[in-house]
């Protein structure tokens, strides 16, 4: 049973139109090359977004790679619009990062620090009522950038099993009977759902798997894993017998959730 999403991390550059645009696709490729080189998966899209109608470009080869998390990399000073609107549009995890000065030769084509940028789309998010994940320390070179696409992993990997997530819970009802509603807002908030059961529902569910075929293999599974600490081998058992309940209620009620 796959419970846990793969995270497929796209790496979007995006450019200020007054800037040379050469800048932010030169920048993007050093971090693809920086990623690499330290085992981080990432998937270099080679649209760069200056305007609103790069956006519609960039979702459809978003789209295309199957990217379900997005690092948007200002290559140069960055327009705040269309950076935050692809991020809206988009509606996975977005990680916003910038390029630092690499160097102080090339301040004719090579010029474009962007914590600027970044300041305007940071002010930008919050007029749009987004939420994007910026790092401590957001503008970097390369390597830094690199670092930082790595640990975006986890994070986006949390955020996309927490949005497609149901919980199914057994027990009591919440005291006094608020109608299940109050206590599970916080979850909602969340973009988690939860289906709430009975102690009774559970009775039934596990007497309805008593003699399972499935049930000897899986204690059997049990023992190996557990060797010497196998103390309770009587449990063994109920407690396959306990797991196939709960995994049939799973995919017969998980519906438009992807984990539980």
């Amino acid at each position: 049973m796959k419970n846990m999403p793969d995270v497929v991390m796209g790496l979007l550059a995006v450019s200020r139109d007054c800037f040379p645009i050469e800048l932010s696709r030169k920048r993007r490729a050093r971090v693809a090359e920086e990623c690499a080189g330290r085992n981080i998966a990432v998937v270099e899209l080679k649209t760069i977004v200056e305007n609103d109608n790069d956006i519609v470009r960039a979702l459809e080869e978003i789209r295309a790679t199957k990217v379900n998390a997005l690092v948007l990399y200002l290559g140069n000073f960055g327009p705040e619009g269309p950076t935050t609107l692809l991020a809206q549009k988009f509606g996975g995890p977005v990680m916003l990062v910038a390029a630092a000065e690499e160097t102080g030769k090339d301040l004719f084509g090579g010029r474009g620090d962007a914590f600027c940028g970044l300041l305007s789309a940071s002010y930008n998010v919050g007029l749009r009522g987004i939420t994007v994940y910026i790092p401590p320390s957001p503008v970097a070179t390369p390597p830094g950038v690199a670092v930082m696409v790595g640990q975006f992993h986890a994070i986006a990997r949390v955020v996309l099993g927490v949005r497609g997530l149901k919980v199914f819970s057994f027990g009591p009802r919440p005291f006094d009977f608020l109608t299940c509603h109050a206590p599970i807002k916080p979850l909602f908030d969340l973009g988690i759902e939860i289906m709430e059961n009975s102690e009774l529902d559970m009775l039934e569910l596990f007497q309805s798997t008593k003699g399972d075929p499935r049930i000897p293999a899986l204690a059997r599974d049990a023992a190996r894993e557990l060797g010497s600490g196998n103390t309770y081998p009587d449990l063994l058992e109920p407690l396959a017998q306990f797991e196939i309940s709960l995994l049939d209620f799973m995919e017969k009620h998980i519906g438009a959730s992807a984990y539980a």
